[in-house]
């Protein structure tokens, strides 16, 4: 049935949505630059807010969705990567660098299901009204890197 491969389209991307937002929030933490942090913590509240998008998509299609990451998605392996990063001293640079990897991840799950020919046409407008962050958060992030390559923070 259509409508379950939507809602089940939809909760997949919105585990992986959740474990970036929370990806974010772990990043604001381990940023020592003020400036660094308070952007996380913005970016964190930009995503949650297009988490809460597609979640109400899936309530307005009949479903549950989903209001918990998964531990064994790929983006959240990457943010757990942030703490080794930092072991090795790299500072915000290297925070800087395991958000825009987890970022890669996610602009890739997104632009994959943006591509499913089967998805109905409002599960495809939830999903490229939350794509929107996600293209924005991954655009800030690798500007961010290249901006910092070659300098030590």
């Amino acid at each position: 049935m259509a409508v379950d491969h939507d809602i089940a389209a939809l909760n997949s991307l919105i585990t992986t949505t959740i474990d970036s937002c929370d990806g974010y929030e772990r990043a604001a933490e381990e940023a020592s630059a003020a400036r660094f942090r308070e952007m996380f913590r913005d970016c964190a509240t930009e995503r949650r807010q297009a988490l809460a998008d597609l979640q109400q998509t899936v309530r307005e299609l009949g479903g549950t969705p989903n209001d918990d990451g998964s531990f064994a998605a790929g983006v959240h392996r990457r943010w757990l990567d942030l703490k080794e990063s930092l072991a090795g001293d790299g500072g915000d640079k290297a925070v800087i660098e395991e958000v825009e990897r987890g970022e890669d991840y996610i602009k890739e799950k997104y632009e994959s299901a943006l591509e499913d020919g089967e998805l109905s046409p409002t599960a495809i407008e939830a999903i490229a009204v939350a794509y929107q962050s996600v293209r924005q958060g991954h655009d800030r992030m690798s500007q961010l890197k290249h901006a910092m390559e070659g300098h030590t923070a």
